[in-house]
Protein backbone atom coordinates (compact mmCIF):
# COMPACT_ATOMS: atom_id res chain seq x y z
CA UNK A 1 0.00 0.00 0.00
CA UNK A 2 1.51 3.46 -0.82
CA UNK A 3 2.09 5.96 2.00
CA UNK A 4 0.09 8.81 2.15
CA UNK A 5 -0.21 12.12 4.52
CA UNK A 6 -3.23 12.79 6.10
CA UNK A 7 -3.78 16.02 8.01
CA UNK A 8 -7.28 17.69 9.39
CA UNK A 9 -8.65 21.53 10.13
CA UNK A 10 -12.01 22.68 12.01
CA UNK A 11 -13.95 24.96 9.45
CA UNK A 12 -16.51 27.02 11.64
CA UNK A 13 -19.19 26.54 8.80
CA UNK A 14 -21.28 23.62 8.24
CA UNK A 15 -20.63 20.39 6.30
CA UNK A 16 -22.54 21.27 3.29
CA UNK A 17 -21.35 24.44 3.12
CA UNK A 18 -17.54 23.53 3.04
CA UNK A 19 -18.96 20.56 0.81
CA UNK A 20 -20.23 23.30 -1.55
CA UNK A 21 -16.47 25.18 -1.80
CA UNK A 22 -14.85 21.60 -2.25
CA UNK A 23 -17.25 20.97 -5.33
CA UNK A 24 -17.23 24.39 -6.83
CA UNK A 25 -14.50 23.35 -9.42
CA UNK A 26 -14.73 26.16 -11.48
CA UNK A 27 -14.00 28.55 -8.45
CA UNK A 28 -10.76 27.13 -7.54
CA UNK A 29 -8.10 29.47 -9.21
CA UNK A 30 -10.13 32.19 -7.10
CA UNK A 31 -8.64 30.53 -3.75
CA UNK A 32 -6.14 27.85 -4.34
CA UNK A 33 -3.00 29.55 -5.40
CA UNK A 34 -1.40 26.69 -7.30
CA UNK A 35 -4.83 25.73 -9.74
CA UNK A 36 -4.67 28.12 -12.32
CA UNK A 37 -7.50 26.67 -14.65
CA UNK A 38 -10.06 24.25 -13.30
CA UNK A 39 -12.32 22.66 -16.19
CA UNK A 40 -14.98 20.09 -15.59
CA UNK A 41 -15.02 17.72 -18.20
CA UNK A 42 -17.73 15.68 -16.98
CA UNK A 43 -20.36 15.35 -14.65
CA UNK A 44 -22.52 12.35 -13.06
CA UNK A 45 -26.55 11.91 -12.88
CA UNK A 46 -26.42 14.27 -10.05
CA UNK A 47 -24.62 16.97 -11.65
CA UNK A 48 -21.24 16.63 -9.63
CA UNK A 49 -18.19 16.45 -11.55
CA UNK A 50 -16.86 13.18 -12.56
CA UNK A 51 -13.35 14.46 -14.09
CA UNK A 52 -11.58 17.65 -13.58
CA UNK A 53 -8.60 19.21 -15.58
CA UNK A 54 -6.08 21.27 -13.01
CA UNK A 55 -3.35 23.14 -14.89
CA UNK A 56 -1.08 23.63 -11.37
CA UNK A 57 1.69 25.86 -11.48
CA UNK A 58 3.40 25.68 -8.06
CA UNK A 59 6.50 27.14 -8.44
CA UNK A 60 9.17 24.34 -9.21
CA UNK A 61 6.06 22.13 -10.27
CA UNK A 62 4.10 23.07 -13.40
CA UNK A 63 1.65 20.24 -14.32
CA UNK A 64 -1.77 19.73 -16.54
CA UNK A 65 -3.47 17.02 -15.27
CA UNK A 66 -6.93 15.61 -14.75
CA UNK A 67 -8.78 13.87 -12.13
CA UNK A 68 -11.39 10.79 -11.76
CA UNK A 69 -13.68 12.12 -8.90
CA UNK A 70 -16.04 9.37 -6.51
CA UNK A 71 -18.82 11.03 -4.30
CA UNK A 72 -18.62 8.51 -1.99
CA UNK A 73 -21.38 10.34 0.44
CA UNK A 74 -22.37 14.00 1.32
CA UNK A 75 -19.34 14.02 3.61
CA UNK A 76 -16.89 12.24 1.69
CA UNK A 77 -15.16 12.62 -2.04
CA UNK A 78 -11.80 10.97 -3.64
CA UNK A 79 -10.25 11.15 -6.62
CA UNK A 80 -7.44 9.96 -8.52
CA UNK A 81 -5.22 10.73 -10.93
CA UNK A 82 -6.58 10.43 -14.76
CA UNK A 83 -3.40 11.57 -16.54
CA UNK A 84 -0.57 13.81 -16.08
CA UNK A 85 2.40 15.06 -17.74
CA UNK A 86 4.51 15.06 -14.55
CA UNK A 87 2.61 12.78 -12.39
CA UNK A 88 2.28 9.20 -11.81
CA UNK A 89 0.00 9.45 -8.75
CA UNK A 90 -2.41 11.55 -7.03
CA UNK A 91 -4.98 10.24 -5.12
CA UNK A 92 -6.66 12.13 -1.99
CA UNK A 93 -9.56 12.38 -0.42
CA UNK A 94 -11.89 15.21 1.83
CA UNK A 95 -13.99 13.58 4.20
CA UNK A 96 -16.35 15.78 6.41
CA UNK A 97 -17.29 15.39 10.58
CA UNK A 98 -19.90 17.39 11.36
CA UNK A 99 -19.11 19.62 14.99
CA UNK A 100 -21.19 21.24 17.78
CA UNK A 101 -25.04 20.37 15.53
CA UNK A 102 -23.06 20.98 12.52
CA UNK A 103 -21.96 24.76 13.46
CA UNK A 104 -18.56 23.76 12.19
CA UNK A 105 -16.80 21.01 10.51
CA UNK A 106 -13.94 18.96 10.65
CA UNK A 107 -12.43 18.40 7.38
CA UNK A 108 -9.72 15.38 6.87
CA UNK A 109 -7.54 16.19 3.40
CA UNK A 110 -5.46 12.82 2.66
CA UNK A 111 -3.44 12.51 -0.32
CA UNK A 112 -0.83 10.12 -1.69
CA UNK A 113 1.75 12.01 -4.80
CA UNK A 114 4.06 10.07 -6.81
CA UNK A 115 6.20 11.46 -9.69
CA UNK A 116 7.66 10.71 -12.46
CA UNK A 117 11.25 11.83 -11.65
CA UNK A 118 12.54 10.10 -9.20
CA UNK A 119 12.61 11.43 -5.46
CA UNK A 120 12.82 10.40 -2.24
CA UNK A 121 10.26 9.72 -0.02
CA UNK A 122 10.90 11.77 2.56
CA UNK A 123 10.85 14.77 0.27
CA UNK A 124 7.88 13.56 -1.67
CA UNK A 125 5.85 13.32 2.39
CA UNK A 126 7.19 16.92 2.79
CA UNK A 127 5.49 18.03 -0.99
CA UNK A 128 2.20 16.35 0.26
CA UNK A 129 2.26 18.22 3.70
CA UNK A 130 2.53 21.80 2.30
CA UNK A 131 -0.09 20.94 -0.47
CA UNK A 132 -2.59 19.75 2.15
CA UNK A 133 -1.69 22.73 4.74
CA UNK A 134 -1.97 24.83 2.09
CA UNK A 135 -5.06 23.40 0.62
CA UNK A 136 -6.77 22.99 3.86
CA UNK A 137 -5.62 26.92 5.07
CA UNK A 138 -7.34 27.92 1.63
CA UNK A 139 -10.45 25.95 1.90
CA UNK A 140 -11.06 27.06 5.28
CA UNK A 141 -10.48 30.77 4.36
CA UNK A 142 -12.70 30.53 1.40
CA UNK A 143 -15.69 28.75 3.33
CA UNK A 144 -15.67 31.51 5.82
CA UNK A 145 -15.73 34.51 4.05
CA UNK A 146 -18.89 33.29 1.90
CA UNK A 147 -22.26 33.51 3.61
CA UNK A 148 -22.91 30.86 5.93
CA UNK A 149 -19.35 30.90 7.42
CA UNK A 150 -18.26 32.63 10.19
CA UNK A 151 -17.03 35.66 8.76
CA UNK A 152 -19.98 35.77 6.25
CA UNK A 153 -22.21 35.85 9.26
CA UNK A 154 -20.53 38.75 10.74
CA UNK A 155 -20.75 40.88 7.78
CA UNK A 156 -24.13 40.24 7.40
CA UNK A 157 -24.49 40.96 11.34
CA UNK A 158 -22.60 44.57 10.29
CA UNK A 159 -24.56 45.24 7.40
CA UNK A 160 -27.97 45.04 9.52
Amino acid sequence: MAEHTRSSITVEAAPDAVMGVIADFDRYPEWTGEVKEAEVLSRDAEGRAQQVRLLLDAGAIKDDHTLAYTWISADEVRWSLVKSQMLRTLDGSYALAALDGGRRTEVTYQLTVDVKIPMLGMIKRKAEKVIIDRALAGLKKRVEAAPGGVAGEADAETAG
